[in-house]
């Protein structure tokens, strides 16, 4: 099932989730709609809070993206990212490393909005699995950017709080009609 998406404005966007204790079917089916959900509207990951709820699990594919490469480390030898995919990641931790990198980043919660963000080009993760099982990977290039993107959801952070003075100053505009429509949708719910 297609879930909706909550946009910039909506509360549970700045939420930290709450650790998920139990792999029920419920949270598998879930899951599931995630995956639907992110597949329908063209994204590369969606996290629990952007469809209004305040878990820690995101879920990620970067399989249909052929400009921007992935890395994967298993074991600490190298592997096939695709091959990888998709990814849910339940309760993760990172660690990110190695320099800044600057990319491209967008939201299926802010439309239409763009910028450039430096994060860390690499991170080690560990976290559940769908089956409840302890993986534990280091990713780098868009794969590495995603996780940390998801992850700053699931802690209630949104990419416009990692953008620079500049980038949030050419986007502002947008991101307040965001907001407005978003607040004016909820006052209607009421």
């Amino acid at each position: 099932m297609i879930l909706p998406i909550v946009q910039y404005g909506h509360p549970t966007l700045r939420k930290k989730g709450a650790r998920v204790e139990q792999i029920t079917p419920e949270v598998l089916q879930f899951i599931e709609d995630m995956f639907e959900t992110m597949h329908d509207a063209a994204g590369v990951g969606l996290a629990a809070q952007q469809v209004d709820r305040a878990i820690q699990l995101t879920v990620i594919d970067v399989r249909e993206v052929k400009d921007r490469p992935s890395t994967l480390e298993l074991d600490g030898k190298p592997a096939d990212a695709h091959a990888f995919m998709p990814l849910v990641l339940i309760n993760p931790e990172i660690k990110p490393f190695g320099d800044p990198a600057t990319g491209p980043e967008g939201c299926l919660s802010f439309p239409e909005v763009y910028a450039d963000i430096a994060r860390p080009e690499g991170v080690d993760v560990v976290a559940l699995n769908a089956k409840g099982e302890r993986i534990q990977f280091k990713a780098g290039g868009l794969l590495s950017r995603a996780i940390q993107h998801e992850y700053d959801h699931l802690q209630g952070i949104l990419f416009i709080d990692r953008m620079s003075a500049k980038a949030r100053a050419e986007v502002q505009a947008d991101v307040d009609t965001i907001q407005a429509e978003t607040k004016a949708a909820l006052q209607k719910k009421k």
